[in-house]
Order: C-alpha cells, then sequence, then structure tokens
C-alpha cells in the first residue's frame, strides 16, 4: 500500500476504518460471525483485500477459541502410508474439505507405538479443534486417548474397541458397507460358475477386514477353512496369501482379496503358477483404486467405496460434532456408512 513502511502489518482498526464499520462490526466479519447485513460485509471483505490484511492468529483464537486446524491420523507406518493408494485418496477428500473451511490440516503418522505419547502431547496441547483418525487396529491407544483428554474425533471405519466409561456408544465414524460388498463380490463370483472361492483377508484386528471376511462367510457358511488366507493389505502380504492358499487348498477357480494391492500380489502368484485370470482363476479386488485396479492385466474386477467422499464426510461430521459443542443442545450428528457397488473389468 502507498505510504506503507516495510514491515509494517495492517490492523483490524484500519480495516474497520477503511471500511466506514466500528471495529466489532470488522471483526466480526473478518471471524466468521453473524449478524452482519451483506453491504457491510462487502465493503469490510474489499478492505482486507485492499490492505492486505491478515488476522492474527493467537488473537482469533483468544476470540473463537478456535485454532482452524484439525488433526490428521493415520495409524500405519509411513512405508504403508505413501504405497497404498487407499490413503492419499482419503486424505485428499479431507483436504478438500478443509480446505472449503479455512480449516488447516496437520497430518500426524505413527511409525510405532511409541509415538502415542508425542501424539497425546500434541492435541492435550490445544494446537487443533479436532482429529480425524482412520487405518486403527482393535488395540489402538488412540481412542482412549482423545477420550482422556477430551478431543472431538471422528474415526475412518467402524470402530473396534469397546467404549471406555462416558461414552454412551456415541462415537462418530464414517465406513463403507464391507460386508455388502464382500456379499456381492462372493455372488457374482458364484452366478459366474466358480465353486472354489477362495479368500485373501486383509489383518483381522481391523474391523473393515473383518467385515469383508463376514460378507464372504454370509454367501459360503460351509466354505472349507482351507480357503481363507489372511493377508496384511499390501501386494507383497497378497502374494503371500495366495501361495499359502495354492500350497494348501490346491486347485480354486475364483479368489476375492479384502483390497486391490492384495489382488495384484495374487495375480503375480497365480501367474507365476501357470494359472490365467479370469480363465483358471477370477479374481476380485475391493477398494476401486483406479490406479492399482486399471492398471492390472486384465484390469481388475473390484468393489468400488468413495475413498475420497469417505474422507470429506469425515470432515462434515467433526466440523458439526464442534458446532454443537458449542450450541446450547450439544447434541453430536451420527455416523455413516456408505454404499459400495461392483465394477466389473476383466480379471473376473
Amino acid at each position: 500500500m502507498p505510504g506503507q513502511r516495510p514491515g509494517d502489518r495492517p490492523t483490524l482498526e484500519a480495516v474497520a476504518a477503511r471500511a466506514g464499520v466500528s471495529r466489532a462490526t470488522a471483526s466480526r466479519v473478518v471471524n466468521g460471525g453473524d449478524g452482519v447485513r451483506a453491504h457491510l460485509v462487502d465493503r469490510v471483505r474489499t478492505a482486507v483485500r485492499d490492505l492486505g490484511y491478515v488476522p492474527n492468529h493467537a488473537a482469533r483464537t483468544l476470540v473463537t477459541r478456535r485454532t482452524g486446524a484439525v488433526a490428521v491420523i493415520i495409524a500405519e507406518p509411513e512405508i504403508r502410508i505413501f504405497s497404498d493408494p487407499f490413503f492419499s485418496r482419503q486424505v485428499r477428500g479431507i483436504s478438500k474439505e478443509l480446505t472449503l473451511h479455512d480449516t488447516q490440516l496437520v497430518l500426524l503418522l505413527v511409525e510405532d507405538r511409541g509415538d502415542y505419547d508425542r501424539i497425546e502431547r500434541y492435541l492435550a496441547g490445544g494446537h487443533v479443534d479436532g482429529a480425524l483418525a482412520f487405518s486403527l487396529h482393535t488395540d489402538d491407544p488412540l481412542p482412549a486417548i482423545t477420550r482422556r483428554i477430551g478431543m472431538p474425533t471422528v474415526y475412518g471405519g467402524r470402530p473396534g474397541w469397546t467404549a471406555g466409561p462416558g461414552d454412551h456408544g456415541a462415537v462418530a465414524y464414517v465406513d463403507a458397507d464391507n460386508r455388502g460388498g464382500a456379499r456381492e463380490a462372493v455372488r457374482y463370483l458364484l452366478d459366474g460358475g466358480r465353486r472354489r472361492i477362495a479368500h485373501i483377508a486383509g489383518p483381522l484386528d481391523q474391523t473393515s477386514a473383518a467385515d469383508r471376511l463376514s460378507g464372504y462367510r454370509d454367501v459360503l457358511p460351509d466354505a472349507d477353512p482351507a480357503l481363507v488366507a489372511e493377508g496384511d493389505f499390501t501386494a507383497a502380504g497378497g502374494a503371500r496369501a495366495m501361495a499359502e492358499l495354492l500350497d494348501r487348498a490346491g486347485p480354486v477357480d475364483a479368489v476375492f482379496a479384502a483390497n486391490d494391492l492384495m489382488a495384484t500380489g495374487a495375480l503375480r502368484i497365480l501367474r507365476e503358477r501357470g494359472r490365467t485370470v479370469p480363465g483358471d482363476v477370477a479374481l476380485v479386488g475391493f477398494d476401486d483404486a483406479e490406479q492399482v485396479a486399471q492398471s492390472t492385466d486384465p484390469p481388475l474386477t473390484t468393489v468400488r467405496q468413495d475413498i475420497e467422499g469417505m474422507g470429506r464426510l469425515m470432515v462434515r461430521l467433526l466440523l458439526g460434532t464442534l458446532g454443537a459443542a458449542r450450541s446450547e443442545d450439544g447434541g453430536a450428528p451420527g455416523s455413516v456408512v456408505t454404499a459400495t457397488s461392483l465394477v466389473r473389468r476383466g480379471s473376473a
């Protein structure tokens, strides 16, 4: 601005003067408050833009009791987070939705159990307004941490832990219909004439994997237990499980893998063992991670879940919870289970 000395920072008072309003009115507009007439809002926003005014974050926090930041906690080692497209798609959805609400994303990674002390100190320090957490295992200490410090939290995935005192079952989460999607996949294989259908499960201390195994068993309650092998949601884990199935279960004519990465590992082993897909063995995955499912040969038939959309829903639930905490009734929004659908491609 002409005449402004280097290092000067425009003040809220300067914004109010330029807009011709009181400081209180300018503050309400800058901090997102209600009750200001539209033409005054326009004048204040124009003054903010013309002056290059940037709100003082510390002062704004004192007024609003909000930091404008949300922690995103992924309970997996770094190598998994950056190799599995599920995580990038979920974080993309979260980031897009937070951006719409002018809220900063703070990513916290869990490399090992020792990291939870650091995470608890950070959350308890008042640096964020709430937390979004996903890929938790049933023995994960995070739910107890967030309960203990009173941190509003929304989980990605159906909770698999026992509710603690004061929870009253009111744990907010966003999940896909894992069980229903698995049932659809297995029925599709049955309808295609497949009879020895194997399942590569994910780690069964995660509810998504347990629910997909339950869906498989819903359709095939009498299936030979030797037709189920546990993987770890990685391509290498899928390859190990597929080799185990072929060695112990004998001939199979179909495989339902609990995620697309494990399906790619299974596909590699089937080829190494001289089995054609889908001729000898039909193969179905779960996720519809496009950069995985569409790059296989043949392209992978899979169960689609809206991973990015689920991330956005997590943000909306959390922001709704934060808003409810400031309202008179204090009611929090419920959890959401999103639909899945089978995407038919060349592998089955």
